[in-house]
């Protein structure tokens, strides 16, 4: 048996037992056929840009470009764009579906992207809610604000009896058009992350000794490596990233640094064979 294969059982094995947590990053659209929302940073920035007229030297850096267009053009506009960006719904991809059928509760679901393809995935469920990151510029002294299945408010203290949690750490689209998106959101939120202050106390719990799985994303960023980082801090101490092609020296450090095993494999070929093996206790077929 090979290093992948052998990779392979003991994701579909842990994915069963409830003991890891999928981080779903915008690249996961890449299984959506003729995806309506933006699929990358790189893409939503161009679609910004393409609106409001910046510098040049910061029109590819999307965290820039939003923080020009909030300054110059005032939040409510940087608020407009990215609605208008998202508005459609996006249909969930047989990974979404996949997810959203695994019956270990509770269930953790970090998604990193502005779409609602994962809340669309976990309607079937019975009880399920989430948890998004919100705006300091339009929601001051709050780090996250929680929701019902249905989309209306919720208390945190709600969440504790959700048998799926949906954490959203840079907002989403669905219920309530929140978006961390700009420079200064970010600047917020990682200047009380070290201390966890911004992770909600229900994603602090469910990560506990649990691995992580990274699906569609990439750790080029400082801003990438730094949310991963503090998600899954104080899991377990062994996790997976599917990632295909040339890596930075960044993402091999990071990888290096937090004992996560890369697989080496397109993210298409990977859910399918992750998904097309007969189901194994504890698991629910999809179909």
């Amino acid at each position: 048996m090979t290093n992948l294969s052998q990779a392979l059982d003991e994701i579909r094995n842990e994915l069963a037992s409830g003991l890891i947590v999928p981080y779903l990053g915008p690249g996961v659209l890449d299984l959506a056929p003729a995806c309506p929302v933006p699929k990358s940073p790189e893409v939503l920035a161009d679609q910004l840009v393409a609106k409001v007229a910046v510098p040049h030297k910061i029109r590819k850096n999307l965290t820039a470009a939003a923080q020009f267009i909030e300054n110059f053009k005032h939040r409510k506009t940087l608020t407009t764009l990215l609605t208008e960006a998202f508005k459609a719904d996006v249909e969930p991809t047989v990974l979404h579906r996949y997810l959203a059928t695994l019956d270990k509760e509770p269930l953790l679901v970090v998604d990193v992207w502005y779409d609602n393809a994962m809340q669309a995935a976990l309607q079937g469920r019975k009880s399920w809610g989430q948890v998004q990151g919100v705006s300091q510029a339009e929601h001051f002294g709050n780090w996250v604000h929680y929701f019902h299945s249905d989309g209306t408010p919720a208390e945190a203290i709600e969440a504790d009896t959700w048998d799926a949690v949906l954490y959203k750490p840079l907002g989403s689209i669905t219920p309530a058009k929140n978006f961390i998106v700009s420079d200064s959101d970010y600047v917020e939120v990682l200047t009380e992350i070290d201390i966890q202050t911004p992770i909600p106390d229900v994603v602090k719990h469910l990560r506990t000794g649990r691995h992580f799985l990274f699906m569609g994303c990439r750790f080029r960023t400082q801003l990438e490596r730094a949310f991963a980082r503090q998600i899954m801090k104080r899991s377990s101490e062994k996790h997976w990233a599917v990632l295909s092609g040339e890596l930075t020296r960044n993402e091999e450090r990071f990888l290096a640094e937090y004992n996560i095993q890369r697989i080496d494999m397109p993210l298409e070929a990977f859910v399918t064979d992750l998904i097309q093996v007969p189901a194994v206790e504890g698991m629910v077929a999809v179909g």
